[in-house]
């Protein structure tokens, strides 16, 4: 399967001023489409380098693998089936870094084109007198020009002007709460099926949010939750490693666990946000499952439903991505939706991020006094 969806895999244009950075963005995206596995995403780094001469004579994938062990991103860990090559700390930091940039670092809002949502709206954020820096995430609307335009002629002088990004200062929003957020992401078996990769986007999407909470939002908290036959918690530094199994989709459980968690959360504003592709298919009953892959069942649908009216009386709003197109699909969301007076979006995957960046705002916001 992963081949499958490899043979699809372009590298795309990649900045920086080495060889080595322009491999490394390559390989960073290597190691989400293999779970981390260092080995496996050296040896298709080789087939594209292969097929799309990523590398010359002077400097070839064997000094990239050399120059990633000197700058420790990857290391050799012996085992009791000997040594294998893993991740560094510094390499899933890297990746979060870079999912962020890539994710919301170049987010244009005008192009939010082909979503559908609940018409549900947030408040926006009333301005301050503080203000300060300008820091990444910050908008136009924010700049403090004449601070800013005062700064530049103190920097750069008044005869050649120029304004650049130490110069700019901006005008604080008054953003006092602090939100919980709980990512679920589906990780049954339908997230690779037919050749289309849907689960590497989803840890994209929740490495970046979790670096936007660590630098702009320190005080917000980010659980991560996985949902197949059952649900669990996973923490952030997994995240680069998660695979898909032979699962049905718990929705239930993937829900009672992030309402749990939020219930034990003193902050005001909690959210959860579901990345899945299918329709709930799966219960657990004692120690058994309650299983029908076929069509909409209405034991676990109704099931489904009362969790998001018990999310809804704890004002927990479930903002729904749905990666798929069926209209029975769609039909259920929108009843989910509904019933929780939450958000749902059916989006490509292109688009995922960009929603995510939005509600996570707009949620974020939303208990402001």
């Amino acid at each position: 399967m992963k081949g499958h969806i490899f043979s699809n895999f372009v590298p795309s244009p990649a900045g920086g001023n080495s060889k080595f950075d322009q491999l490394y963005q390559i390989f960073q995206q290597l190691l989400l489409l293999t779970s981390g596995e260092v080995s496996e995403a050296m040896a298709w780094l080789s087939e594209l380098d292969r097929q799309h001469h990523l590398t010359d004579d002077r400097y070839g994938i064997g000094d990239f693998f050399e120059d990633l062990k000197s700058k420790g991103y990857i290391r050799e860990q012996q085992g009791s089936d000997g040594g294998m090559l893993v991740m560094t700390p510094k390499a899933e930091k890297g990746i979060r870094k870079s999912a962020l940039e890539e994710i919301f670092g170049k987010l244009k809002r005008s192009k939010n084109g082909g979503r559908h949502q609940t018409p549900f709206t947030g408040v926006g954020d009333e301005l301050s007198s503080e203000i300060r820096s300008f820091q990444f995430g910050d908008t136009l609307d924010q700049i403090a020009m004449t601070e800013s335009i005062k700064n530049a002629q103190v920097n750069h002088g008044i005869g050649d002007f120029m304004l650049l990004e130490n110069d700019l200062e901006v005008i604080e929003k008054d953003q006092k709460s602090t939100t919980s957020t709980v990512v679920m992401i589906d990780i049954s078996h339908s997230m690779i099926l037919y050749g289309e990769d849907r689960i590497t986007p989803a840890k994209k999407v929740a490495l970046a949010l979790a670096e936007l909470i660590r630098t702009k939002y320190p005080k917000d908290s980010l659980d991560i939750i996985v949902f197949g036959n059952d649900a669990w918690q996973i923490q952030l530094k997994d995240l680069p490693y998660l695979s898909v199994g032979p699962y049905h989709t718990n929705t239930v459980a993937g829900l009672e666990l992030a309402m749990d968690l939020l219930r034990r959360k003193k902050t005001r504003n909690k959210q959860i946000f579901m990345i899945t592709d299918g329709k709930p298919t799966c219960l657990k009953e004692g120690i058994k499952y309650y299983k029908n892959s076929f069509g909409l069942d209405r034991k676990i649908i109704n099931k489904t439903l009362t969790l998001a009216a018990q999310a809804r009386k704890l004002d927990i709003p479930v903002t729904t991505f749905m990666i798929a197109s069926d209209p029975y699909l769609k039909q259920f969301v929108q009843d989910f939706t509904k019933v929780n007076n939450g958000r749902a979006y059916y989006s490509n995957l292109d688009g995922l991020g960009g929603f995510v960046l939005e509600d996570f705002q707009r949620n974020r916001r939303k208990n402001i006094k």
